[in-house]
């Protein structure tokens, strides 16, 4: 136990005697360690705003939609082909078992227009299931019903952003409902206003929702060669988490029956569950959460490198000393020993104060900014990386000190 506290005191009081130029040192460390956790924390933030915003959705819901088209030889992005149709969305609910709802959906323009207000939006023509299946919510009235869509009622449901479009922002949900709408040349009466849902991808908040049966009569829903409805995409919802795989192996089956896909050809649609979409996800988030931290860690290897110039100057400095204390009967490693702690304890100390900096930065930048998520696995690693970058840098300088020849050592000035 001497053997180790007499070069950590030798440590401590070489630190002490430079208090500014310890101060500085280890400014550098905790300036790279505060950044590797604020950066890292934004990462994974990012990754579990996703993650949730995606589960919002259902992680039993399974998105089927087209494949892709060809003209001219030049092949189109997925989904931009007409493969899907009103006939394969009810095949899949009357055929596939442990599915619970099935929204086929089809994404048309129409210019929406109260009064003096116009706005060019999407409308999707859809069924009542869509909304359960999609995890929608209503800030006032209802969603059209199984009636509305079998009688193809001229019924709508807008989104917020629509709403304040149409009627300013003083409106309120329960005020619109009632109201009658423009689509195109045709009034629609407002069932339901959604719930703000805030700015995304799939956000419902500038969408228009009417019945599909009111938009294949107005003319936004066209056919395939043979007589059947074509739709953008279908929407199904199975009865737990775990079924989405059998059921994409089933829906897939099922579709390149009816389709006319046989043996090695390729599928003309592509079948997405939201487990798929947050594997994705996920992992691109951890890629950027990796690259962040590399970026943060360039300035932690910067700090490092202040260590060893610190270290050398402080061998030539003490050099005298050394000669001293090997002088007295200090061996190789009680040298080696105290000017390797002193380094070590220089980037432990900063790590540990980097972590206390690091954590606020990413409480500030929560609630001003964006989601940060901060877990034990990032603190350990900063610190650990600190540590590591202490032995690696203070090493060779340890080194050199240790092999002073204390003869020489002795008459340097």
């Amino acid at each position: 136990m001497k053997k180790f506290f007499e070069p950590f005191l030798s440590a401590c009081n070489g630190i002490a005697g430079h208090k500014l130029r310890s101060f500085l040192t280890i400014l550098g460390v905790v300036i790279g360690v505060s950044a590797v956790i604020a950066l890292m924390s934004v990462g994974k933030g990012t990754t579990a705003s996703v993650v949730s915003s995606i589960q919002d959705l259902g992680a039993n819901v399974i998105t089927i939609s087209p494949g892709f088209s060809s003209s001219g030889g030049v092949r189109g992005a997925f989904g931009s082909a007409s493969t899907l149709t009103l006939e394969d969305a009810e095949a899949i609910q009357a055929d596939i078992s442990g599915v619970t709802a099935v929204a086929p959906s089809k994404q048309s323009f129409y210019q929406a227009v109260y009064g003096n207000e116009n706005l060019n939006t999407q409308t999707v023509g859809t069924n009542p299931a869509y909304m359960s299946i999609n995890n929608l919510s209503l800030a006032a009235g209802d969603f059209f019903s199984d009636y509305d869509y079998q009688k193809n009622s001229k019924v709508a449901v807008i989104g917020y952003s629509v709403m304040q479009t149409l009627f300013g922002d003083e409106a309120t949900a329960e005020d619109t409902i009632g109201k009658t709408i423009r689509l195109g040349s045709y009034k629609f009466e407002v069932v339901g206003v959604l719930a703000e849902k805030g700015s995304s991808r799939s956000s419902p908040d500038d969408k228009v929702f009417i019945p599909l049966s009111t938009l294949k009569q107005i003319g936004g829903v066209s056919k395939n060669n043979e007589g059947n409805l074509i739709v953008s995409s279908i929407s199904v919802q199975v009865t737990d988490q775990s079924y989405p795989q059998q059921a994409k192996e089933d829906i897939t089956t099922l579709l390149r029956e009816r389709h006319g896909i046989t043996g090695d050809e390729s599928d003309d649609f592509t079948i997405t569950s939201m487990e798929d979409i947050i594997e994705q996800l996920t992992e691109v988030s951890n890629y950027m959460t990796i690259l962040l931290g590399a970026i943060a860690g360039i300035s932690l290897l910067v700090g490092g490198i202040g260590v060893m110039n610190i270290m050398l100057v402080s061998v030539i400095e003490r050099t005298r000393e050394i000669g001293i204390r090997k002088a007295l009967g200090a061996k190789e490693r009680d040298i080696w020993s105290q000017f390797l702690l002193e380094a070590v304890f220089l980037t432990f100390t900063g790590g540990i104060i980097g972590v206390g900096l690091g954590c606020g930065a990413s409480f500030v930048i929560a609630r001003t900014l964006t989601t940060t998520v901060i877990t034990l696995d990032i603190i350990v690693l900063a610190v650990a990386v600190a540590t590591a970058i202490g032995v690696f840098f203070g090493f060779y300088p340890a080194w050199q000190a240790s092999r002073l020849n204390p003869i020489e050592a002795l008459r340097h000035e």
